[in-house]
């Protein structure tokens, strides 16, 4: 049995418009996304921190996160970093953030210190800031990851 015309109209109009308004994650351009968290570690020689956080993104997605930091080089000390930020750039979707970063860094520090260091994953970077404590001196090379929890 065959629609008449404007039944066949009307059903293609509300069809297009269902395609219409489906959301498309990847045509919707750059999500900002930011990572709240907590790390703190050791080094000598080898350097290894680890710790736990939050990523949120203007998007309204959000996702709780473990995060690991590995490395070595000339490098000593013991840290911790509270209330650390750290802001993305080149995302399209939350679980586009989780994997493994290059890094590299120099620091120095004692007792109460500041960083700063960009990690990168093919076009998505993390720049990261925190306060904290400890002391640690060195030159180290290594990966940064994020891993959901």
């Amino acid at each position: 049995m065959r629609l008449p015309a404007s039944r066949q109209f009307v059903s293609c109009l509300l069809a297009a418009m269902l395609v219409a308004a489906v959301p498309n994650a990847r045509a919707a351009g750059p999500v900002d996304c930011k990572l709240h968290f907590n790390m703190s570690g050791w080094s000598a020689f080898y350097k290894t921190l680890s710790g736990s956080g939050t990523v949120s993104c203007d998007n309204g997605q959000r996702m709780s996160v473990s995060i690991r930091s590995k490395g070595g080089g000339l490098t000593f000390g013991k840290s911790r970093i509270e209330n650390g930020v750290g802001e993305f750039s080149g995302v399209h979707d939350i679980h586009d953030l989780l994997g493994t970063y290059a890094s590299a860094e120099a620091h120095a520090g004692a007792v109460k210190s500041a960083s700063a260091q960009v990690v990168t994953k093919g076009d998505i970077s993390l720049a990261l800031s925190g306060k904290g404590e400890g002391w640690d001196l060195g030159v180290a090379f290594g990966n940064f990851i994020i891993s959901a929890r």
